[in-house]
Order: C-alpha cells, then structure tokens, then sequence
C-alpha cells in the first residue's frame, strides 16, 4: 500500500475511532478546537442550512450558483454516499486522501498540545479545571474543524454548510453567515432534537442569528410559527417558499425539471438535472438565498441558470440507466417518512408510467418509523425485498418483512445490500419488459448499492455516515 494511501486509511480509522465518545450536541468543543486553530470559520462568508429533507440538494444547487457567479466556493455537507471526501469540497472538487491525512494529523498534534499537564491540574481550583480540562472532540466536531481549517487553505470565498443535525449546539452553529436556510423539517432524531415537531423546529431555528436573513422551504403551520418567532426575536428577516417567493412547474420527467421562479424578478425556462417536484421548491430556496446574498456583493442574476443546470447531487431519485439490459437502477437516500412519501410520489409520476415493473429494495435503521417509511412505497412495487447494510443500527430484514406482512404484503429477504440487488436482476425476467429496481431506505444502503455498482472507496468509507 502507498504511504499517503496507509496515512489516509489510519486518519480515517481514527475519526471513526472518534465516534465511541457518540454524538455531542453543544459548542464548548467546537470553539475551543477552532480556536487553537486560529478560528478559520471567520476567513469566507457563508450560508448555513438545517432542515430534515432537502438539505443537501439544497447546499449542492446554492454552491453551484456561487461558482457560476465566479467564486471560490466550499460545500460541507454529510453522511457521505461512499467515500468520506465527499464531505468537504472545493469548487466541486472533493478534498484528496493526502489533504485528509495531513489535516487530520495537524489537528490532532494541535489538541494535546492544548492539555495542561497532570501536575498543573494537581495546582488548580475546580472552577479552572472545568475550563482547562483535557478535551476530546466527537467526530463531527473534528470533521468540521478539519472542513473550515480547508477551507481557509483553499481561499474559499463563500462556504456552503450543512447542519449534521438540528442546529442549534450543531457543531456548525460556530458560523455568522450572510444568509440561514431551513429546508423542510419534519420528525426525525427525535432522542436528540425532542419528541414534538415544536421541539424539533426550535433546534433548527437555532441557526437563526441576529440580524441575518432567513430562508425557509413550504413548512407545517407549527414549524413556519417557530421559525417566524426565532426570527422576529433576532431580528431577522423571513422568507417562505409559497408567500416571499414563488415557482411555477412546467415539464417534469425522469431526467430533470424545467421551471420559472418569482422573487426579486422572473425566471422562465430554468432548468435541473435534478428530478421530482420538491426539487422545484429547493432550487427555488437555493436561488432565495443567493438573491439575498447579492446585496452583500456575492450573486449576479446570470450566474442562477448556469448554476442550476449544473448541479449536482448523487443518491436523490438518481437514476442509473443500464443501456442494454431488462432494468435500470433509481437508488434515493429516503430515511424519514415524509422523504419516502416524496419517493413515492416521484415514482408514481415520473418513473412507473415508463416501466413495467417495480423491484423495491429497502434497508432501514432500527430507529426510525419503519411501517411509516413502507406504506406509500409497498403498493407500487411488483416484487419487494428487504435487506440490511453492514451497520450495527441497521433493522433486521426479518422484522421488515414482519411488519409488511401485517400490511398485507409479502417480501423476500436478503442479508446484504449486494445479495439483494443480484436476486432484484435475477427478479427482472427475460424479454422485452424494462423493470426499474428502486432502492432505499437509508443513506448506508444506497451507499453500499453505489459500491456494488462499481464505485470506488476505502475500506473504511461506510463506517462515519451521521
């Protein structure tokens, strides 16, 4: 194995090492390792975005924007589909395995560097020992250290970051950027963010900060309410898809969305390789924000169209079409119910009208409501199999088939994410029919579908998707 390729594999093994020490909402860490870092989250402008669906194709269609407008621009976004440096870019450009070992070796010759030493803890009162005491970041504390420190490296003018979770003690709540966004927001990570959709949308308004303009996607009445109370409270202005600004559908199709906005002013014929109807509303908070960025000297209208028929963002109704054969692939990161309510709608309109038959493969966490996820996808499927990535939160496949059988439907299990896609071929039959095998369910098994379609990832790329 090559040095750098040995360097890269043992950083990785470390941050995943991180995630023993689990998930830390709050941030004391954060501030304390940026910091000793000479805080670089304060050398590019940003925009910074929560929400539960819709974040990542959101942040990807805004940071594309910015570079058609000329910019250096950082997209920090999570989990990753396949290798972890997909995580941190550059002008699109993923951050190379050299750049993530030397970073991640940095860093970590910074914190112990940082620790007093045991006998000057001896020497201390408890109120100084509580602020100077030896710390650890999780893992996404570190990784988000390591994305800005690149950030700042690279002279990136304008960051576009993704929350990990929530928002408010998200480790990127350290940012002041020009502009907040919160795409739609629904339950989810429900033992970290409360039980009550009120609970869950006070921690993603907690990116509100003062004065700073807000964006949000179309929202139940009780999140808009939370949203617009944050808002008011710092001062900030609002801006909600369906009221501030708008969108107009024309064609939709499995290959992208043609569409015109109204916000500032009108644009027609714009168009995303992007596909699904609530694309339309992201592309349109996208282009809410950038317009709100152009007094603060970043987004000349031009620059929207070329962005959004450049963007791009793998894993979302993806669809991977295999010339030839009796089936083509469409693999989604649906993990919520309301994202796989947004799936099945996709299908219904855009993709079952040209196969025929549906293969649905899915593999789920434990934690999240399974029988909500399945029940607007089971009708549409001819075959369906449920399978398991290899992760210790993922839901025995035997107890999803449970549970759709007191649905009413049957289903075939499988052990493995790859088990599953050769018996969904095997499934598809011989003759002129085209079946489309659909599959889901969490960003682990689309990832791992991904690896057996050929895309390449180190052996530790699966274990640090959050």
């Amino acid at each position: 194995m090559d040095t750098y390729k040995k360097d890269y594999e043992d950083s990785i093994a470390y941050l995943y090492g991180l995630q023993k020490y689990g998930i830390k909402l709050g941030l004391e860490n954060t501030i304390r390792l940026l910091s000793l870092l000479n805080n670089p989250q304060n050398s590019f402008r940003s925009i910074h975005i929560a929400g539960t669906n819709g974040k990542g194709s959101t942040a990807a269609m805004i940071a594309s924007i910015l570079r058609a407008a000329g910019f250096r621009v950082g997209l920090f976004t999570s989990p990753h589909l396949v290798s972890f440096t997909e995580r941190i870019r550059v002008d699109n450009v993923e951050i190379r395995e050299a750049e993530v070992a030397e970073l991640t070796r940095e860093i970590r010759n910074i914190i112990p560097a940082s620790q007093p030493s045991p006998a000057a803890i001896q020497d201390m009162d408890q109120t100084t020992i509580r602020g100077q005491q030896p710390f650890l970041p999780t893992f996404f504390e570190f990784v988000t250290a390591l994305g800005f420190l690149y950030f700042k490296r690279k002279g990136v003018e304008w960051a576009v970051v993704e929350t990990g979770m929530g928002g408010r003690l998200d480790a990127t709540n350290i940012l002041t950027p020009a502009v907040s966004v919160i795409t739609h927001t629904s339950y989810d990570h429900r033992e970290f963010l409360g039980q009550t959709l009120r609970e869950i949308s006070g921690e993603k308004a907690g990116i509100i900060k003062e004065g700073v303009p807000v964006v949000s996607s179309a929202q139940e009445a009780e999140v808009i309410e939370v949203i617009a109370e944050k808002a008011a409270e710092m001062g900030s202005s609002l801006h909600v898809y369906g009221k501030d600004f708008f969108s107009d559908p024309g064609n939709i199709d499995m290959h992208g969305i043609t569409f015109s906005y109204e916000g500032k002013e009108r644009m027609n014929g714009l168009r995303i390789s992007l596909t699904g109807l609530h694309q339309v509303e992201n592309a349109s908070v996208a282009i809410r924000a950038t317009e709100l960025c152009m007094g603060k000297g970043a987004v000349p209208s031009y620059a929207v169209r070329e962005g959004l028929a450049h963007a791009q963002w793998p894993g979302r109704l993806e669809l991977i079409e295999q010339e030839g054969r009796a089936y083509d692939y469409l693999i989604d990161g649906a993990h919520n119910p309301s994202a796989s309510k947004a799936l099945a709608d996709s299908l219904q309109k855009y993709f079952i009208p040209f196969y025929d038959k549906v293969v649905l493969i899915m593999g789920v966490m434990a934690d999240k409501d399974m029988e909500a996820m399945m029940k607007p996808l089971l009708p549409l499927a001819s075959e369906v199999i449920f399978t398991a990535p290899e992760y210790e939160r993922a839901a025995s496949p035997v107890r999803l088939a449970e549970y759709a059988k007191a649905q009413g439907f049957s289903a075939r299990v499988k052990d493995s994410v790859k088990a599953s896609m050769e018996l969904a071929r095997e499934l598809t039959g011989k003759g002129p029919q085209k079946t489309l095998i659909v599959i889901t369910g969490s960003f682990y098994t689309i990832g791992e579908a991904k690896i057996s379609l050929g895309h390449e990832c180190s052996a530790q790329s699966l274990a640090g998707l959050r």
